[in-house]
């Protein structure tokens, strides 16, 4: 059977899912790959490998074995040093090896946005130990952020507000870093207004590269891990184009194509870079219904080298999670069709275990403005209730 492309998808939860969608939709082949079995792209992708992608051999093996005309990352933790040889013997990696090399940690990317493109980020510096840890909130003053250098969805991320607590923080960050890099980044606390996701696609044109934004995401979190997001956000014009301007210098920088999720702090017209993704973004599962093209679609035309509209806009929408409460190997769901009864829309992960606060689907709704969408995404959410069967 032909295909317009072959693609190894690296990791596969629910962003990787709705790329494989988008994908297939286009006429791709997909392999996707993760630790565990039965993860949730893998469950519509055309095949599986499933190995730890911080095994250098197995990434490799799974590279060689299928040939892919695009090796795609969906996750951070990855052994970016074999995709780089990968890259120089020819494969593509999406969007480069560089860009997985440098966003796979919080100080790569912070110091390449920082130092070298002169973006505006927060006062920062990293601790490989409780002590440095107490030496970099001196620096940084109280309050301060604490979170590891590399971890998943915001896991390990606390706020500290006393010198007491930092001890605290540094343990919860240490029990939830991700690879084989003990570092925490240690950053000011940034009174903002609000944050938002800059979805940025970066594309092929008949004039070479261009880049082109979605409308801005704002996002809540709890836990350091987003709770919902709503499109489009209220921003003056000014504070628009100053994240756009350093959305498309460091994407630039990072090179190759596809779609970037870019985090920004607002505060009145003051926009500070906080952090980039090389890939879809969690709070951009509300493209799922605020836009035609939502964001995993974007991602496959880029990544695939098909045609991006100029403009893209968004109709007032909002996402709100569905979260696990407790370990589970046997779930099933309850609550689907009072939660559908007013419009809304619902993305049931099918991860086959839970635990705690894991994210095990999404709420999504449409409305007349986003506050409206807002509140019609969580009522949505809180009628879904997981059932646990062990």
């Amino acid at each position: 059977m032909s295909h317009t492309a072959r693609i190894l998808l690296l990791g596969s939860g629910e962003l990787g899912r709705e790329f494989v969608i988008s994908a297939k939709r286009l006429g791709a082949y997909v392999i996707a790959c993760d630790a565990y079995d039965d993860a949730p792209a893998m469950q519509l992708a055309d095949a599986r490998e499933v190995f730890s992608m911080l095994d250098g051999e197995k990434l490799r093996e799974a590279a060689e074995k299928h040939r892919p005309d695009f090796i795609v990352p969906e996750i951070e933790a990855i052994r970016t040093s074999v995709l780089a040889e990968l890259e120089e013997e020819g494969f593509t990696v999406v969007p480069s090896a560089r860009a997985a090399q440098l966003t796979m940690n919080r100080d790569a990317i912070r110091d390449l946005a920082a130092n070298e493109l002169g973006l505006v980020t927060s006062k920062y510096r990293y601790a490989k130990n409780l002590e440095e840890v107490i030496a970099a909130a001196q620096h940084t003053g109280l309050p301060c952020v604490i979170k590891p250098v590399m971890s998943s969805s915001g896991k390990g991320q606390s706020t500290v507000r006393r010198e007491e607590d930092l001890e605290a923080a540094w343990d919860y960050a240490h029990a939830n870093m991700r690879g084989d890099r003990q570092r925490v980044i240690v950053e000011q606390f940034v009174d903002f207004d609000y944050e938002i996701t800059l979805l940025t696609v970066r594309h092929k044109t008949k004039d070479g590269g261009c880049v082109t934004f979605c409308p801005p995401i704002g996002h809540r979190q709890e836990r350091g891990d987003y709770q919902e997001s709503w499109q489009p956000t209220p921003m003056s014009d000014a504070a628009i184009d100053k994240a756009q301007v350093m959305a498309k210098t460091v994407v630039d920088d990072l090179g190759g194509y596809g779609l970037f999720g870019v985090e920004f702090f607002v505060k009145g017209e003051e926009v500070i870079f906080s952090e980039l993704s090389p890939r879809p973004h969690d709070t951009g599962m509300v493209t799922l219904v605020s836009q035609n093209l939502t964001e995993f679609d974007l991602h496959a035309r880029a990544v695939m080298g098909l045609p991006i509209p100029a403009e893209l806009r968004a109709r007032p929408a909002a996402s709100a999670v569905i979260l696990a409460e407790r370990d589970s190997a046997k779930l099933s769901y309850e609550g689907l069709a009072e939660a559908m009864a007013e419009g809304a829309d619902l993305r049931i992960f099918a991860k086959p275990t839970s635990r705690p606060y894991r994210r095990m689907g999404v709420a999504l709704a449409t409305a007349g403005d986003t506050d409206a969408a807002r509140r019609a995404a969580r009522d949505a959410a809180h009628r879904v209730r997981i059932v646990y069967g062990d």
